[in-house]
């Protein structure tokens, strides 16, 4: 390059610059990385100086009064762009050659099964997806050819769904429950009954929060979609209120520990700060999760049109759920015989037919709830702690799904249920059975009661668990990292189980004379 030349012309703060700019240019010409790499260094040094000195000269020749100084500038940069114009070519003519080993280091196919977790497969998924909505288009226009719309609002929403007020009335006086539950934790904390009255006040307040929606649903001749609907909200009701009682009733104890100075070591990472706030109270009923606390983690602000995305999203997946149940589930139903007093054969046909749609409308479930509506609750509250669930579509056992698709009822579990009986000397495996015993209980209630129907098909198929977890948890004992558990708990529990339930309430629902109106 010319730089050292452009003395003569240039003031002295150039000449600082450029004598700068060589040294840099020299000491990534002499590491050579790529040819790629010298040229950007080279465009990125020889450009702005080359301006740097045109400007510069110009000035001086404007301030002098010299035209061949500007002149001479002006050569100087053409030199430069033809210098830097002919290292270039040399650089593309060493760089590459035949010569140059083409194999360096020891790779495996993306493909391989060594390294397919270790690749990005957003291309594949994104084919799964075009593929999937081709495919399932083309089924629902020959559906819609050939049986039209079968879309009917008879089991959702009846003709007098709108005047349904008990439902109605029953749903807005829910709130009775945590007031009452307040009452008696002040009472409590003012020292004014004993702690045995407050532990039977807090159960009978408990039992009735889910036995007066269940009567009331039960009495009225109402639509599955109300019954379902207030039968949700009487349980998270219910599991809000024990958390209430059962963290004050722990927080009362430790707050007694602290001031007779015995409390334990392990009691450290607990709130010790017993305070029965009526405000605490509202928030904790309100907020997405089932785990009372004085106080938790919040977002500074509120994103307006993330939530109004989300609610849009909310909007058309709820739609999609309705078009899949009407269109396709209902008529196969319908359309079917019951599947443990027939043909064997026929009995699988039917579950195998209806899994299809049915893994449609659980996964659209579980995005609408988990994902949309969890999460536009706790943008609404400014609730900062969104762990809805984790990944549990890679679970390898069923014990690692049940841990991680539902987090706030296994926190409430873990909490409430699991190691308050691991306290009081239950082993471990009766502890699961509890909690799922528990579960089973509440999955029963949410779908027979607004269906009038009592046939104990979610309460066996919650407890037909526990065999699964011992299953899963043995294979993926001896098979270590191994995807067999996972295949298990795909066709178990969403190929196998949950259309098997869906067909025996359906079928005993609707081709009964069970029908909801």
């Amino acid at each position: 390059m010319a730089m050292p030349d452009s003395l003569d012309g240039v003031g002295v703060g150039a000449t600082s610059t450029t004598v700068m700019s060589d040294s840099d240019l020299d000491f990534a010409l002499r590491r050579r990385p790529s040819a790629a790499a010298v040229r950007d260094v080279a465009d990125s040094t020889s450009k702005p100086n080359a301006s740097e000195l045109d400007n510069q000269a110009n000035g001086q020749a404007v301030a002098v009064g010299g035209p061949v100084d500007s002149a001479n500038s002006t050569a100087r940069n053409c030199e430069a762009v033809r210098k830097r114009d002919n290292r270039d070519e040399f650089d593309i003519k060493f760089t590459y050659r035949p010569s140059v080993p083409a194999h360096r280091r020891i790779k495996e196919s993306p493909l391989s099964s060594d390294a397919i977790f270790k690749q990005s497969h957003a291309g594949l998924f994104n084919l799964c997806i075009v593929v999937l909505v081709a495919v399932n288009s083309r089924l629902i226009i020959e559906n819609i050819m050939k049986y039209g719309w079968l879309i009917q609002t008879g089991f959702w929403f009846s003709s007098k769904s709108l005047s349904d007020w008990p439902l109605l009335m029953c749903c807005l006086t829910l709130p009775i429950f945590p007031l009452a539950a307040f009452v008696v934790e002040k009472l409590a904390q003012q020292n004014y009954v004993s702690e045995l009255v407050v532990v039977v006040l807090h159960v009978i307040i408990t039992t009735a929060s889910v036995l007066y929606p269940v009567l009331v649903i039960l009495r009225c001749d109402s639509a599955f979609l109300f019954g379902a609907t207030l039968m949700l909200l009487a349980c998270i009701v219910w599991l809000k209120l024990v958390s209430y009682a059962h963290t004050n009733h722990d927080m009362r104890s430790l707050a007694k520990s602290v001031d007779k100075g015995v409390a334990s070591s392990g009691s450290q990472n607990a709130d010790c700060s017993y305070d029965v706030s009526f405000k605490s109270l509202v928030y904790f009923m309100v907020a997405p999760t089932l785990c009372y606390q004085t106080s938790y983690p919040r977002t500074a602000c509120v994103r307006k049109g993330w939530v109004v995305r989300q609610f849009v999203k909310l909007i058309i997946f709820t739609g999609v759920m309705g078009f899949i149940i009407e269109q396709y589930i209902n008529p196969i139903v319908r359309n079917s015989q019951h599947p443990l007093k027939g043909n064997l054969l026929y009995a699988i046909e039917r579950v195998l037919k209806l899994s299809v749609p049915n893994l449609y409308v659980w996964l659209c479930m579980f995005y609408c709830f988990f994902h949309l509506w969890l999460n536009i609750l706790a943008e609404l509250l400014c609730f900062g702690d969104r762990e809805f669930y984790k990944d549990w579509w890679n679970a390898k056992t069923v014990e690692e799904y049940w841990r991680m698709w539902n987090m706030p009822v296994h926190k409430w579990m873990v909490r409430h249920v699991y190691f308050p009986c691991l306290r009081h000397g239950v082993p471990k495996g009766g502890a699961i059975v509890i909690a799922f015993l528990v579960s089973a209980v509440f999955h029963e209630l949410c779908i027979a009661v607004p269906c009038h129907l009592f046939k104990w098909w979610a309460f066996i198929g919650i407890m037909f668990q526990v065999p699964l977890v011992l299953i899963t948890n043995f294979l993926q004992s001896r098979f270590i990292n191994s995807m067999v558990g996972n295949m298990i708990f795909w066709f178990m529990f969403c190929i196998f189980g949950q259309p098997m339930c869906v067909l025996l309430y359906y079928h005993d629902l609707m081709n009964r004379g069970g029908q909801a109106k």
